[in-house]
């Protein structure tokens, strides 16, 4: 895997090594995008997928993985703990973890994304131990491993914080099934928990599960590589534990997301596009907030259809765990409503602080105003291009899409952000028909 310094959130005021720190992308308005884009695989499954390797004890081959920042920086976590990690084909990426060499996972990388913590629990079933940096990521609230620690407590580990890292220490009889209730539907506790059930003695009882198609797809993983689980897409599973996981070769669902994110640039821009690549039931509640703003979906096996929405309808929003209405797709619909007609209450339930991408927008002339976790969005605003950063991910992303309606120019700043989630992002939306500019500044 190519070395990437490390980098830290915008606005930290601390230096940074990356050499695209200082890349920022310009927006022209654009017409009405057209045409047919391709997702790459889903972020938030392979960043997963790559972590449950670690329970294998030979060599994993993951199909249709997306060259983004954070895949890059897993593979640095997993090359950390002794697994040999290569591009073997374009979107293709072998892992060989017959040789670990230790069970800590680096304060440097973790700090850098969230997703790190997910080595917890396939560490700990195969190695009996693990050492993970508490973590870091997009800065969009406190996204707390209460729930992760609990659950492996329940399966007989010891779990303490010492000195920034959650250290785990299993016994030496390993770690032993147990039903766990997770308070609250959390995709990271869910997953963790799976992966270090599937390596625990008898079988494991998760109720209140997340139901993500992600979730779905590590699921899936580990069945085929011989983990008895059943409940899949439910609220409950059961895992029975084995030693005898098998090598396997598994392709990477496609990000919603991503298929999202260039759904609604389409709306917005009142543009006709084809999307490939995605099963259109994992945005079911996506698309329906898009037909109830005017457009016209179709919709096929891994194809989505949009037809140009004409002058959108403003839609309240509110986020919820899967099937719910995707956290990850908040920004993106808060940029639509800002030029739809109405006005429109967003509720965002999951992560409290992911409302900062609102006072960006509001330099492009935005009518937003933030109170708790709702905001209200006045909309019909001509929106005015203007120089604007990116503070996370997915508010990076809409400002990107805000800037495709905007008068004038816009100007992303601290797109790195905007690197973590979305392979050619820009050259992808160029492809559509937006004007649009990435500016490589060297480090």
């Amino acid at each position: 895997m190519r070395r990437q310094p490390t980098r830290r959130a915008a606005g930290s005021g601390q230096q940074d090594g990356r050499d695209d720190l200082a890349d920022y992308i310009t927006i022209e308005h654009s017409p009405a995008l057209s045409g047919r884009v391709v997702v790459a695989g889903a972020k938030n499954s392979v960043l997963k997928l790559m972590a449950a390797s670690l329970l294998i004890e030979g060599v994993t081959v993951l199909q249709n993985v997306p060259h983004i920042a954070d895949v890059e920086i897993m593979g640095q976590v997993l090359q950390a703990l002794g697994v040999k990690v290569s591009w073997t084909a374009h979107h293709e990426l072998t892992l060989d973890g017959r040789q670990l060499s230790s069970h800590t996972a680096p304060y440097e990388l973790v700090a850098q994304m969230r997703a790190s913590t997910a080595v917890l629990g396939p560490l700990s079933g195969r190695c009996g131990q693990a050492r993970v940096a508490l973590p870091g990521g997009c800065n969009i609230g406190s996204r707390k491993i209460d729930m992760h620690i609990a659950g492996l407590q329940a399966l007989g580990a010891e779990v303490r914080i010492e000195h920034g890292f959650i250290n785990v220490e299993v016994p030496p009889s390993g770690l032993q099934a147990a039903e766990v209730l997770l308070e609250f539907p959390s995709v990271g506790a869910t997953e963790n928990l799976i992966m270090a059930a599937a390596r625990a003695h008898g079988t494991t009882i998760i109720k209140n599960a997340a139901r993500e198609p992600e979730i779905t797809d590590l699921v899936a993983f580990l069945q085929e590589a011989g983990v008895p689980i059943e409940g899949a897409g439910t609220s409950e599973l059961a895992i029975t534990g084995t030693t005898d996981i098998r090598e396997l070769r598994h392709q990477v669902i496609g990000d919603r997301i991503e298929a999202g994110t260039f759904l609604v640039a389409a709306a917005m821009t009142h543009g006709d596009i084809e999307v490939e690549g995605v099963n259109p039931e994992h945005l079911d509640v996506v698309l329906r907030k898009l037909e109830a703003m005017g457009a016209r979906i179709e919709r096929g096996a891994h194809t989505i259809w949009l037809h140009d929405a004409g002058d959108l309808k403003a839609v309240d929003i509110q986020t919820l765990p899967y099937p719910g209405f995707p956290t990850d797709m908040q920004a993106q619909f808060m940029a639509a409503d800002a030029i739809a007609q109405g006005s429109s209450i967003v509720t965002e339930n999951v992560f409290e602080n992911r409302f900062m991408f609102a006072d960006e927008l509001g330099r492009m002339g935005a009518d937003i105003s933030i109170e708790g976790h709702y905001a209200l969005v006045k909309g019909n605003t001509l929106l005015s291009g203007a120089p604007v950063s990116s503070p996370d991910l997915r508010g990076g992303a809409a400002l990107v899409l805000a800037g495709l309606v905007a008068e004038g120019t816009t100007t992303v700043y601290d797109v790195y952000h905007i690197d973590r989630g979305y392979e050619d992002f820009c050259g992808k939306l160029a492809t559509l028909g937006a004007r649009i500019k990435r500016h490589s500044v060297p480090g």
